[in-house]
């Protein structure tokens, strides 16, 4: 994002409107499993959109629908500069690489926090877009930490789950402060 925009101040109330429809820590709804989507409709192409909305505005590159209060399997991820919009409806991963590789990750959900969770360097996941036509993706990288952090949320897992336990106590003494 240009360093412009973190000072224009139209798009930082954008930011916090958008960060104020994200369910944070402690929400029950982050933690229940999401159920299958079954029904592919104009409500469901509305979901998207909106969330596409919120994760654009909130400067996220991917969001479940339960950071939004909605139990559906349903992730939005934002592409790169020229790439669409990810929408990936009952996503699973099927495979995951033996390779793994720690980084820092943040979530919407979780305010400035950050910890470090190792994550598979590549996966292959199998979903459906919004009209129910299945597909596959094996996205390696960034991309494929990205998906596998999302469908998480999915299965009402946090990335403070995954961190080791002294980031953990850390992350969570810092939500606890306020700090």
């Amino acid at each position: 994002m240009p360093s412009r925009a973190l000072d224009d101040p139209v798009l930082e109330r954008r930011r916090l409107a958008a960060l104020a429809q994200i369910r944070q820590f402690g929400d029950p709804a982050l933690r229940i499993p999401a159920v299958p989507i079954t029904e592919f409709d104009e409500a469901l192409r509305d979901d998207v959109e909106r969330m596409a909305a919120i994760m654009y505005d909130a400067r996220g590159v991917g969001l479940a629908a339960p950071q939004i209060g909605s139990l559906r399997r349903l992730v939005v991820i934002r592409g790169g500069e020229d790439e669409p919009l990810l929408v990936l409806c009952n996503p699973r991963v099927v495979w995951r690489s033996e390779e793994e590789e720690s980084d820092f990750e943040g979530c919407l959900s979780i305010g400035e926090v950050s910890v470090e969770v190792s994550r598979a360097v590549a996966v292959r996941v199998e979903a459906q877009d919004v009209e129910g036509r299945a597909f596959e993706l094996e996205p390696e990288g960034y991309a494929a930490r990205v998906i596998q952090h999302e469908i998480d949320h999915l299965d009402g897992i946090l990335m403070l789950d995954r961190a080791p336990p002294e980031q953990r106590r850390e992350a969570l003494r810092e939500l606890r402060d306020g700090i």
